[in-house]
């Protein structure tokens, strides 16, 4: 089959990827339907790419763990107490194939760019919108409130991965458009601290400490003083918000207690493949477990580890924290290029790591496929412009022997 053609020899498949994947960008934080549509895309004509431009299959290193997690999450699924029910969770699975279309989808350092630009775009439209909706449709001051995105913990977490690469951009990039990307992260960050999501409040302390101290070291005291003037200048609601992240007397905090002391026990039982995904909240609801009816209600475990560990066993776990590791590792190593335009990516998908992490103890973020897509793009597109850049060196060095 022939390739369609434009320019100077450049396939018209060559195209398509980027683009679906800015558009799944722009809609990253407006639209599941439309950004996993435009993701979806991005993988059929990535696939075509491959196959016009006879490219061999690579990836990061970090990837395979993140491989072996999915091959475990399969075994598990055919262990599991509902395999029809475990084996349809796992087509999330395929969210993971991200990371191989960033990685090679991306040929020129133009179109990643414009790539960046969409989710620009979908941070302001997401933080205004979720602004807009919480001062003019709330029915009582400091209601929690919804955005573009139904789902609370959701919407918080996709603000709270936005926010690490805005204040990034900000503080790093060397091109007038920093300030956007500062006033992005300014609105990103009012939008996340009127969600009153309080992991992703303390994902947002450990992120932006991490890229202060990376900026200058000196910087770090911001944090303390920033925490501080926030709780003082902020109404009651949002300081007893605050002030019940250390109270084991609040009823959410006392039902992730109970998560904790179940989830050890179901773990204890289903050590190896665990219950199988999506079926821990089946298991708990046995009485021997001893939770309590308000905690039932819930379809999780409110933690990745914990809930990572009950739905596909201990293996399974320690390859998960093999790939955030890995990845974090890896992005250290990056941090040597100094580069001005793959410098601030790095750090920000370090600081996405740590966010993700951090808010992950109190949340199962990781099973959210909206949160999952932006920070699996986030921390592959450093790569992703290395491999371009060291691409574009060996063309030029190439060009300048003959």
């Amino acid at each position: 089959m022939k390739g369609f053609y434009f320019g100077k020899g450049k396939t018209f498949w060559i195209s398509l990827s980027p683009l679906f994947i800015a558009l799944y960008l722009l809609f990253s934080m407006v639209s599941i339907s439309l950004s996993q549509i435009f993701l979806s895309l991005s993988l059929i004509f990535w696939i075509v790419m491959l196959i016009q431009e006879k490219q061999k299959l690579i990836f990061p290193s970090f990837f395979l763990p993140l491989f072996v997690y999915a091959a475990l999450s399969l075994i598990s699924s055919f262990q599991s107490i509902n395999p029809e029910m475990s084996l349809k969770d796992c087509k999330e699975l395929l969210l993971f194939l991200i990371i191989l279309i960033v990685y090679t989808g991306f040929l020129e350092e133009r179109r990643l760019k414009k790539a960046n630009l969409a989710l620009l775009a979908s941070g302001y439209l997401s933080s205004l919108y979720y602004l807009f909706n919480y001062f003019s449709k709330a029915r009582w001051p400091f209601e929690r409130t919804t955005g573009f995105i139904g789902q609370l913990m959701t919407q918080a977490g996709l603000l709270l991965l936005f926010s690490c690469i805005a204040l990034s951009m900000f503080l790093f990039y060397r091109e007038r458009i920093r300030y956007l990307w500062g006033l992005g992260f300014l609105l990103s960050l009012s939008a996340l601290v009127l969600t009153q999501t309080r992991s992703a409040w303390l994902g947002l302390v450990i992120a932006a400490s991490l890229i202060l101290f990376l900026y200058k070291p000196k910087a770090l005291i911001i944090v303390p003083f920033a925490v501080g003037f926030f709780y003082l200048v902020s109404p009651l609601p949002l300081k007893k918000r605050a002030l019940s992240i250390f109270s084991l007397k609040v009823p959410d905090n006392k039902i992730r207690i109970e998560y904790m002391r179940v989830g050890v026990k179901i773990i204890r039982d289903y050590p190896l493949f665990g219950t199988g995904p999506d079926t821990v909240d089946m298991v708990f609801q046995n009485s021997k477990y001893g939770l309590s009816e308000e905690a039932k209600k819930n379809v999780h475990l409110h933690n990745n580890i914990l809930q990572i560990t009950t739905e596909r066993g201990i293996p399974t776990l320690l390859a998960w924290l093999a790939f955030i590791i890995w990845a974090f590792i890896s992005l250290i190593k990056l941090l040597k290029n100094k580069d001005p335009t793959l410098y601030p990516l790095t750090v920000a998908a370090l600081a996405a790591v740590l966010a993700l992490f951090t808010a992950g103890l109190f949340e199962y973020n990781f099973a959210d496929s909206e949160i999952t897509m932006l920070f699996l793009y986030m921390i592959t597109i450093p790569f992703s412009l290395a491999r371009i850049r060291r691409k574009d060196a060996i063309e030029e060095k190439n060009a300048t022997s003959l």
